[in-house]
């Protein structure tokens, strides 16, 4: 327990010293939780790597199991003080040598103290030096208690007179041994905060130690009450017990528990009570304390009770707020069965989700804890396939988990893109609405992906999908799925490779459904992709070597006449960066060259930025 160092040490060479030890770390909770740490601007000194010579360290295991040792024998203490005070046979008999042997236990941790080095609580530093960790000791008045608490004053008495005096005094002074009690309440204080062990579990165990402490001085101080009546006979134990003075220690200790038990639960049978003043007096005292130590177990009890419940509360609550709101607003049966099934996942998978834990945590962890879990996903789904792992890890770490019940809509037919979707389990129907009536295109399973191609087409959803049974799915922004790609292009041109020839396997009844699909993929079709990474034709019109421009280009509908005639369907094409590039679309797409370029209500085009999305546009030759 002792090592060399300066008069000051940082938390961390601690953790070093443990290490270089050969001790093998089983929980890093455990050593960062027993670990010292140092203030904000502190310079820590990673030279100093050990102690000073004949310091212990506070969180040092060896010295926490001696501490431990001694609150067993604090509870020992705790027993046997009052009731030596109200059984003065057991004090000069039985329990005596038990007493010295405990009272030298806590005479070794006496001289143990002034080798233990403190938590310096302006600099949060080690302090090490033995004569600033003596000066901390004595000032703080704990040594005098200490060795009060400690000495066996009967003993001594006895040494320098040579006679056993049981005098009240020397009774009282037992008492002094209650003082070790601070020592249990910083060993549950420390338990409260390990996660090792329950906190609810702890927490009962405290409020049991403090109720039986409660009852066992109680009954011992109304016994000692009893046996100083110069009438024995007009005490609460005498009016029932006579000569109980003489009768054995044990008898005497079950009335005065019995007393004191029905006291405290103010149940009161009537059998033993007060008899004269002193009594009198002690009970009522006694009463008023019950008042406060009652309403502490009760409401630490109910807060621990509760507490366990409040989710439960937190549901109902919610259950009937929709309930309320969906009679309200006359909402369909479906819909709300709908709204009261995606609450209910909600509460049922808050575990498994932990939002608010994981916001906590630091991005690395975040990351890590999403790459565990959905990196084997997204390597299946067949946008990603061939990409770069760097793109994967990045994508993952954007993505949000969500929990789907049975017969729910995730998407909406011709909503508004925002965000794409990968079934990680479950399995999901892809709808489109006809005519009014509801037609099956698809089913998807793991790792099948949904909204990407309104995403990536900006166009609204072409489809509505509904969860088929529980479904786990990742999602992704738009935003976020622009930014990441961005410096990605050599990916960018993977992933559009992937989408176009994922839409040329689509079914035809899909391919009809999304307006324009056809003629766009014959202008894609026009460029081959080269996926080492060099495009075939950098002037490219389309601007299809980069994924992210097609869900970030506007994309306009050209017609080869002025907007008066009606001969011909425009074609979808996406806007180029120049008005120059523009006049030229028009020699590729209509063999002649365009004099100017005008919308439907006749106004000239002359700036791209003004244009928006499907926005007609007619060339005059």
């Amino acid at each position: 327990m002792s090592e060399y160092s300066e008069s000051r040490s940082s938390p961390l060479p601690s953790l070093f010293r443990r290490h270089s030890s050969g001790e093998i770390i089983k929980n890093l909770a455990s050593s960062v939780s027993s670990s010292l740490l140092p203030a904000f601007g502190t310079t820590v000194n990673e030279t100093h790597l050990h102690l000073k010579n004949y310091v212990i360290a506070p969180y040092d295991r060896r010295y926490r199991w001696w501490e431990t040792f001694l609150v067993v024998l604090v509870i020992y203490s705790a027993w046997a003080s009052p009731f030596e005070l109200a059984f003065k046979k057991v004090a000069v008999g039985s329990l005596m040598p038990v007493d010295l042997t405990v009272d030298a236990f806590f005479a070794i941790d006496i001289i143990l103290t002034f080798f233990v080095a403190y938590l310096d609580k302006t600099t949060y530093l080690l302090v090490v030096d033995h004569k600033k960790i003596a000066a901390r000791y004595v000032a703080k008045l704990w040594l005098p208690m200490d060795v009060a608490s400690t000495l066996p004053f009967q003993l001594i008495d006895r040494v320098f007179t040579g006679q056993v005096h049981t005098g009240e005094a020397f009774r009282f002074l037992i008492l002094l041994r209650l003082w070790r009690l601070r020592r249990v309440n910083q060993l549950f204080t420390r338990l409260e905060k390990d996660s090792c062990f329950s906190y609810f579990w702890t927490r009962c165990c405290k409020l049991i130690c403090v109720t039986l402490f409660a009852v066992h001085s109680a009954g011992c101080f109304y016994f000692w009450i009893a046996t100083h009546n110069k009438n024995p006979e007009n005490t609460w134990i005498g009016s029932q017990v006579s000569d109980f003075e003489d009768r054995t220690i044990w008898l005497g200790y079950t009335y005065s528990i019995y007393w004191s038990i029905v006291t405290l639960t103010t149940v009161g049978y009537g059998d033993l009570h007060a008899v004269n003043t002193g009594e009198k007096a002690f009970n009522m005292t006694y009463m008023l304390f019950n008042i406060g130590l009652t309403a502490y177990l009760i409401g630490n009890m109910t807060i621990l009770i509760v507490h366990s419940a409040i989710r439960t509360f937190a549901m109902r609550d919610a259950i009937n707020e929709i309930l309320r709101y969906a009679s309200k607003n006359r909402l369909p049966e479906g819909l709300k069965e709908q709204m009261l099934a995606h609450l209910q996942l909600k509460f049922k998978t808050v575990e498994l989700q932990q939002e608010e834990v994981l916001e906590d945590l630091p991005k690395a962890i975040r990351s890590s804890i999403a790459q565990h879990l959905f990196h084997p996903t997204l390597q299946k789904t067949y946008m990603f396939k061939g990409v770069s792992q760097d793109l994967i890890v990045q994508m993952v770490s954007e993505m949000k988990a969500e929990y789907f019940p049975p017969k729910v809509d995730i998407i909406l037919q011709n909503e508004i893109p925002t965000d794409f979707y990968i079934l990680v389990s479950g399995s999901m129907e892809v709808l489109v609405y006809k005519n009014g009536t509801e037609q099956l295109l698809t089913k998807l399973g793991s790792s099948d992906m949904a909204g990407e191609i309104a995403v990536l087409l900006n166009i609204p959803q072409p489809f509505t999908l509904r969860t088929k049974r529980l479904s786990q799915v990742i999602r992704m922004s738009h935003h976020h799925f622009k930014q990441i790609l961005q410096p990605h292009r050599q990916d960018g041109k993977i992933l559009l490779s992937n989408f176009i020839e994922y839409l040329k396997g689509l079914k035809k009844e899909m391919l009809e459904e999304i307006p324009f699909l056809t003629e766009l993929l014959s202008e894609l079709a026009t460029e081959p992709i080269d996926t080492n990474g060099d495009a075939q034709n950098q002037e490219s019109l389309d601007g299809h070597t980069r994924v992210e421009e097609l869900a970030d280009t506007v994309r306009v509908i050209i017609h080869g006449h002025s907007p008066n005639e009606n001969t011909t369907a425009g074609k979808l094409v996406y806007l180029p960066d120049t008005i120059e590039d523009l006049y030229s679309l028009a020699e590729n797409k209509f063999g002649k060259k365009a004099s100017i370029i005008v919308m439907a209500d006749g106004s000239q085009v002359e700036e791209l930025n003004v244009l928006r999305e499907n926005d007609h546009l007619y060339y005059i030759f």
